[in-house]
């Protein structure tokens, strides 16, 4: 058997070993010991008690919260709606706790855990009242999150086929490919994602879903395509390993960025999955607070992606052979 022959056996056993090492590494050192990190709550109350549990829950649990102090009610369940805290604890005779619903379950969990326990006295368990819920359909946020899931790996599938299929290498065929997949993509995802969650969502909530997904596939597509075009097949493995799976072990699922380990954190608020599950739950639950900042970055991804491509393009006109110029008689 040749050696041409040889390597084409043995190169699909090496590209499984290092899918197989890589998907361990990254999610294996994402999950293996989840702990909460900075969850925002706000506490009411007077400053003595609200020094007292601040203190004592940063001491027991350092790093697990992030405390912001409220004079009255009414400014916390104004920071829920703005999205800058998770949840807020009302102290006084009758202590209660507030959770915005559609900050993920397991963010929910922690809060209503911890300080239904310091709160809990003779009158029994704490009340815990939810704000911005999730959807009836999709209570959870799964459908959600996996809609940012179908978006992404929809957007490599496309990449991925124009990179081995296309004859058409002109910018302009690949740009436009991508744009009206992200189109489609956006506004089926979103009507999809609204039917399987039982119609939660009027026509007000789905147009900024449907541009919100249609951005976010646009973004990561041009970087796909950019890299594929410069790098070839190992261009768009590289991109679907950082725009795919590391992008979705980063967000930390429904569960939120908050419980995974630092290196991850720090990288969350600058990948794609994340912002845009982010983005998506501040259009549908809270008003269209805190989907500024996930514009930004996914544009700032969109203009990485375009500036790759601009440079695929030059070398392409660069490689490409000169016609001769014919002998002057």
């Amino acid at each position: 058997m040749s050696r041409h022959a040889v390597e084409q056996l043995v190169a699909p056993l090496v590209a499984g070993l290092v899918v197989l090492v890589a998907l361990l590494g990254l999610i294996g050192t994402a999950i293996r010991d989840p702990k909460p990190h900075d969850i925002a709550v706000g506490v009411v109350g007077p400053a003595p008690a609200a020094d007292q549990i601040t203190s004592a829950l940063s001491s027991k649990a350092p790093g697990v919260f992030a405390f912001t102090t409220y004079d009255s009610e009414d400014a916390a369940r104004a920071a829920l709606d703005n999205r800058s805290i998770d949840g807020a604890v009302v102290l006084g005779p009758t202590p209660k706790i507030i959770v915005a619903g559609a900050a993920g379950d397991a963010i929910t969990s922690v809060i209503t855990t911890v300080f239904g326990s310091a709160l809990a006295g003779e009158g029994g368990p704490v009340p815990v009242e939810v704000v911005h819920p999730f959807a009836a359909g999709d209570a959870h946020g799964l459908v959600l999150f996996f809609l940012v899931l179908a978006t992404l790996i929809s957007t490599l599938v496309v990449q991925v086929l124009l990179t081995v299929r296309a004859r058409d290498r002109r910018v302009t065929a690949w740009l436009g490919v991508t744009a009206v997949w992200a189109v489609l993509g956006g506004v089926t995802g979103s009507v999809v994602a609204d039917w399987i969650a039982d119609w939660p969502f009027d026509v007000s909530a789905v147009v900024p879903m449907a541009a919100l997904l249609t951005l976010a596939s646009l973004a990561t597509g041009t970087v796909m395509a950019g890299t594929a075009r410069l790098l070839g097949p190992g261009g768009l493995g590289l991109a679907a390993l950082i725009v795919v799976l590391l992008d979705l072990i980063s967000s930390g699922g429904p569960a939120g960025s908050q419980f995974l380990p630092d290196a991850y954190r720090w990288m969350s608020p600058w990948m794609p999955a994340g912002q845009l599950f982010g983005a998506l739950r501040g259009a549908l639950y809270f008003g269209g607070q805190g989907v500024g900042t996930p514009q930004l970055v996914l544009v700032g991804w969109l203009a990485a992606g375009l500036i790759l491509i601009t440079l695929s393009a030059g070398l392409q006109r660069r490689a490409a052979p000169k016609p001769a110029v014919a002998p002057a008689h």
